[in-house]
């Protein structure tokens, strides 16, 4: 027979689960719906948690928190504006370079790449960028081609708001760094008023988790990052190639993601090398590839290890999948928020599988063991067994 308080209490569980469900969902539709309005205040409040440990350092030692909070933001702030200045200019010189180089790009494109893939694969590619060719397209699908047509400019026309609002955007972002920055102890004393004090020694242990594996993974790869870059642009301005700097800086940029950058850099160097040279320069190749090498060697065995670690313990696949999923879901909000997340639910999936392990449905249950002196040892002795023994051992007592 069911046990009325045991159904009642399997059915509140239910609700309450149901409650929790319907809560996140709600959540998350609400994160879709105002994705371009809260991608500042995100971006702002992970700024702002990355400099909170340097703000409550400075208090630490004697400094307010207004003071704290404002040599901090200078801090970040004047780190920005270095890197602006130093590698804008920087840039630009190479933009330019690639801008004058573009005809011998398109000469060798057109002149040995596609040959050799036709050759290869026997497509004739070059006849579908004959522009007369294109022009024929265009005339015998008009309509398609008005239809693009009609839908690009009138993004041009809606580009206009969107370019507003980045601008926007861009001023709140400091702005709301600051506040972050002032406010984060607390936001985070107000947030944790607001949990079940049952639940307070557990929330509390997960959420400083989550924000040592987060922050030190998000700090360390930022480093990785420009470090990764600096080697591959130095190098490659070294050993001679004319857009060796902006090649480095979109292979450092893009090293986020494992193995990506390299690939890019290295493919992009290439080409850049063969065009540069007129052909293949063997020593110009080799001292590229020697680069990245080295580049890949300095990030396996020493920048990752020292600077980031395990600290997230995620999968290189496990990181891109959430990179990517976040962007496909919530765009670049969900870009913003895929490793916060995906730190947050390892951190969970590391507590739960903890919990599982102490649990009677891993453990099963403990067999008894049972301590007998007519019971030999390394026997296996049945109950009938036992219980014979022990009515031998009554009898003698009695006899006793």
């Amino acid at each position: 027979m069911i046990d009325p308080s045991h159904a009642n209490a399997e059915i509140a569980t239910f609700l309450k689960r149901l409650q929790w469900g319907l809560i996140t969902f709600a959540a998350l539709w609400v994160v879709w719906l105002l994705g371009t309005v809260l991608t500042p205040f995100v971006l702002a409040a992970l700024l702002g948690w990355l400099g909170d440990p340097l703000v409550d350092k400075l208090e630490r030692r004697g400094r307010s928190r207004p003071v704290a909070v404002t040599l901090v933001f200078l801090l970040m702030t004047l780190l920005l504006a270095l890197a602006l200045l130093i590698l804008v200019p920087m840039i630009e010189r190479q933009i330019i370079t690639l801008v004058e180089a573009l005809p011998s790009y398109r000469e060798w494109f057109l002149g040995t790449a596609l040959p050799w893939v036709e050759q290869r694969t026997g497509f004739e590619v070059a006849a579908w960028l004959d522009p007369q060719r294109v022009i024929e397209l265009v005339r015998e699908h008009w309509q398609q081609a008005g239809g693009i047509a009609t839908a690009f400019f009138g993004y041009l026309s809606r580009s206009g708001f969107a370019l507003i609002a980045w601008v926007v955007n861009i001023v709140l972002v400091p702005i709301l760094t600051f506040y972050f920055l002032r406010d984060w102890d607390k936001l985070v004393d107000q947030v944790a008023a607001l949990i079940p004090r049952d639940h307070i020694a557990t929330v509390t242990r997960l959420a400083r988790e989550s924000s040592e594996s987060l922050g030190g993974f998000l700090r360390g790869q930022i480093l990785v990052m420009f470090a990764q870059g600096a080697i591959y642009a130095v190098g490659m301005s070294l050993v001679g190639l004319r857009l060796g700097l902006l090649i480095g800086i979109i292979a450092g940029l893009i090293s986020f993601v494992p193995y990506l950058g390299a690939t890019i850099g290295i493919v992009l160097a290439l080409v850049a090398a063969i065009v540069q040279e007129g052909g293949f320069n063997w020593t110009l190749l080799l001292l590229v590839s020697a680069v990245f090498a080295i580049g890949q060697l300095a990030e396996s065995y020493v920048l990752t290890p020292r600077l980031v670690g395990d600290k997230i313990g995620l999968h290189p696949v496990a990181v891109i999948f959430a990179v990517m999923a976040g962007g496909q879901l919530f765009g670049f909000l969900g870009m913003l928020l895929a490793l916060p997340v995906a730190a947050i639910g390892n951190v969970l999936l590391r507590f739960a599988h903890e919990r599982y392990t102490q649990s009677r449905l891993y453990a099963g249950e403990k067999p008894k063991i049972v301590l007998d002196p007519y019971i030999s040892e390394g026997g296996i002795v049945l109950d009938e067994d036992i219980g014979e023994a022990r009515d031998d051992r009554r009898g003698d007592d009695k006899d006793a």
